[in-house]
């Protein structure tokens, strides 16, 4: 009997932690990179085969937003978010907008602040700072919501902080939130449950990616995710921690990301694994 209300008391934790993460989990694209520049229609089939409906879009791939939309549409794909690059917001805001709604995202995302390469410094934040509050109006306006994907270099120190710190403190929640990237954050040191409770209401995304273990850890990122990725649930991530987190402080949209050249075989591990939590 006592037997009995141990394994009953274990599997009622472990549904517990598993029903934490009530998120469909999504894709981003970029993930297919290699299959999209050969077979647009035929990696849109391996997405929907891995009975993933949601996507982040990486790019069109040649394809125009109409044409995306109709390769979408026939396989039940829905494009919730996008990236889009650093330079393009610069050169023309207004028309990466246009495109963004005739996509019907609502996401919108930056994956890289450009900066020089002696480091990531206050004066490039403060510019990114004003662009993300100027452009995050621009896409409001739109009904689109803006964010940023921070890739490590954004935790250098600054004063009692981090770079991070003064991106997230003096961009405007209204119309800036952050996208975070798992393998980075913990790539570069650091903790992602501490940094979604430090500032609950700004992660509205997030890309589900593990560092092997053993891979070493620092500042500034030293590793690229192309050798030290693994399928999800079999790093050094405690999943059922983050995904808990990431419920609790509003995280929207988890889309998986594989940057690794193994991205086939991963992924399908990286789905099981997070259908188990379910």
């Amino acid at each position: 009997m006592k037997t009995r209300l141990l394994v009953l008391l274990c599997v009622a934790a472990s549904h517990l932690v598993a029903g934490d993460f009530t998120g469909q989990i999504g894709l981003q694209l970029y993930s297919l990179r290699d299959s999209f520049k050969q077979d647009v229609p035929g990696s849109l089939d391996k997405v929907k085969a891995l009975g993933i409906t949601e996507v982040e879009l990486g790019g069109l791939y040649g394809k125009t937003p109409a044409e995306m939309l109709a390769l979408l549409k026939e396989r039940g794909l829905v494009a919730v978010g996008g990236h889009y690059q650093y330079a393009a917001l610069e050169k023309d805001v207004a028309a990466s907008v246009a495109e963004a709604k005739e996509l019907g995202l609502k996401y919108v995302a930056v994956p890289w602040i450009p900066h020089p390469i002696t480091g990531f410094h206050e004066a490039t934040c403060r510019q990114a700072i004003a662009d993300f509050n100027a452009w995050g109006a621009a896409f409001a306006d739109a009904g689109i919501r803006f964010a940023y994907h921070p890739h490590g270099f954004e935790f250098l120190r600054h004063g009692a902080g981090r770079m991070l710190d003064l991106l997230i403190s003096e961009t405007k929640p209204e119309v800036v939130s952050f996208e975070m990237d798992v393998y980075w954050i913990v790539q570069a040191g650091q903790d992602p449950v501490a940094w979604l409770e430090k500032y609950p209401g700004r992660w509205s995304l997030m890309h589900l990616k593990d560092l092997r273990k053993g891979a070493p850890v620092g500042l500034p990122p030293k590793l690229s995710a192309k050798t030290n990725q693994v399928p999800v649930g079999t790093g050094v991530v405690d999943w059922p921690a983050v995904l808990r987190a990431a419920a609790k402080v509003g995280v929207k949209h988890y889309f998986l990301e594989d940057e690794s050249p193994t991205v086939e075989v991963q992924l399908p591990q990286s789905v099981r694994y997070l259908q188990g939590l379910k």
